[in-house]
């Protein structure tokens, strides 16, 4: 990638800041290089383009989609050991590092890893690229993203009704408006990753020509977890040195200095569109956690962008040991996630899920009202649970909703 497209990506996020945009950011909790396939790539595109037509509809607004994908091979994790049946083995940490089958010679660590995920990351995003700027994106043939399993779902119908009111705001520009049909035949796309081992991450970091600065070129938008964020830490020193606009996840455990150190850190120019806050905090913690995060930003003076994942904090393990989401914590989260942020007089500039363009059973809830006695028919993932393509254009749709209601602005 080049770093204008980094530079383009961060103007967008910097109108999504100042509540002109809105930044919609999904993909696999883990991407495997088995998925490299144009299948699997064209799903996760297909889904995501619906869901931001969805949002463009109720926001209006335009939408910036940032694909959690083309790179995000590396995973931290909680253990470093995993257990099972009395065997300790070292715990899988994405395709970079080792393998997720549970044997000795599948978990040992193998640098041979990091130039399959190159090549896997090239490959995505050049296919990606291939599909937006061939057509394929084209807003006015949405039918080309059509799956084949929402035509029975109970959220087809709305769906189409979006589409079809589209459709003729599409019409009315060009032919009353006189707008060339060239000019919106495709949309800007763009890629992030956890910028989480930092020796695959340094070795594509370049100066860019007739540019100042470094530039992460295997990724517009890198991003710093919890674990990652501190303010002595390797990854915040990596970070603060690149000129990509970055992200980092905000949790319950965020402390004041902390925060603020971030902001001085990473922000210290006060550039709009630089600084992404992704908070994290879980349905039950929102209300009492987002507030202060707010307040103390407010006290900073910095601008930044804040991001929702309502994924992260709704983490719950059934009885069987198997990790799930259940729906409507995530969707409750959300939701409070938008008022809170009216309230304080700030403003929500997007939204970050952990989702797939496959039919998979690994969330609980939804439309179709999935159980947890359910989730073993496709559960797929090897470390998260995600939403699979129903939830996720369920998720979209009731955004939407309110946002054309106004209770979300």
């Amino acid at each position: 990638m080049t770093a204008w497209e980094v530079e383009q990506l961060r103007t967008q996020l910097g109108e999504a800041g100042a509540g002109r945009r809105f930044v919609l950011q999904g993909g696999d909790c883990a991407e495997r290089f088995a998925d490299c396939n144009a299948a699997n790539i064209t799903n996760k595109l297909k889904i995501l383009l619906q869901m931001s037509l969805v949002l463009i509809h109720g926001s209006k607004k335009p939408v910036v989609r940032v694909g959690r994908f083309a790179g995000q091979y590396a995973k931290p994790r909680s253990e470093d050991m995993e257990r099972r049946e009395g065997v300790e083995l070292p715990s899988y940490r994405g395709d970079n590092i080792n393998r997720p089958e549970f044997t000795a010679a599948a978990r040992r660590c193998d640098p041979q890893l990091l130039l399959r995920g190159y090549e896997r990351a090239a490959l995505t995003l050049n296919y990606v690229r291939s599909l937006v700027r061939g057509g394929f994106a084209d807003l006015h043939h949405p039918e080309y993203w059509q799956l084949e399993f929402v035509k029975h779902s109970p959220l087809a119908a709305e769906y189409e009704r979006i589409v079809g009111s589209v459709t003729e705001a599409l019409q009315f520009m060009e032919n009353v408006l006189g707008v060339h049909p060239g000019e919106i035949e495709w949309v800007d796309f763009f890629t992030s990753h956890e910028a989480l081992h930092l020796t695959y991450e340094g070795s594509q970091t370049r100066k860019a020509p007739h540019r100042e600065g470094w530039y992460n070129l295997s990724t517009h938008l890198p991003w710093a977890g919890m674990r990652t964020a501190q303010l002595d830490g390797a990854h915040v020193e990596y970070l603060r040195g690149i000129r990509n606009p970055v992200g980092v996840k905000v949790g319950g455990a965020m402390t004041r200095d902390w925060l603020l150190g971030l902001l001085d850190t990473l922000h210290p120019d006060n550039e709009a569109g630089r600084l992404i806050l992704i908070h994290r905090l879980g349905r039950l913690q929102i209300g009492e956690k987002l507030p202060d995060l707010i307040e103390w930003v407010g006290e900073s003076g910095k601008q930044v962008v804040w991001m929702c994942d309502p994924m992260h904090g709704n983490t719950r393990t059934t009885a069987a040991g198997r990790k799930t989401r259940h729906f409507e914590d995530i969707v409750g989260e959300l939701e409070q996630a938008f008022e809170i942020h009216a309230a304080a007089g700030s403003v929500l500039g997007g939204v970050h899920f952990e989702l797939t363009g496959e039919d998979v059973t690994e969330c609980v809830g939804g439309a179709r009202g999935l159980t947890e006695d359910g989730l073993g028919a496709r559960y797929e993932t090897e470390v998260d649970p995600r939403l699979n393509y129903e939830q996720a254009l369920e998720l979209a749709l009731l955004m939407a909703r309110k946002m054309m209601r106004g209770a979300i602005s």
